[in-house]
């Protein structure tokens, strides 16, 4: 986790997406990787996951930068569908 300037937690992460989706009435297998970053709570939320943990997250897409208009997946919410505790481990469950 690093922080910005004005001291907000930020967090980094590669999101793996896999489903079944149906294209002009064809079903097929969909795979693929996208960059993305989460502020504030969500980052505290996404710093304790694993990098093997399932999770639900939504939120909205943005260019990387003015000169890279790759996309980033900006993180707004964030369900742990995986481990112990909703994604949280206590101290005594470790």
């Amino acid at each position: 986790m690093r922080y910005t300037p004005a001291g907000v937690p930020v967090v980094s992460c590669i999101v793996g997406h896999v489903s079944r989706q149906t294209e002009n009435g064809v079903e097929r297998d969909v795979e693929c990787e996208l960059p993305a970053v989460a502020l504030g709570d969500m980052a505290r939320q996404l710093g304790v996951a694993r990098c093997d943990w399932m999770v639900e997250a939504t939120g909205f897409l943005a260019a990387k930068s003015k000169r890279s208009r790759a996309p980033v997946l900006h993180i707004t919410n964030i369900k742990f569908l995986e481990g112990i505790d909703n994604g949280f481990q206590t101290e005594g469950s470790r």
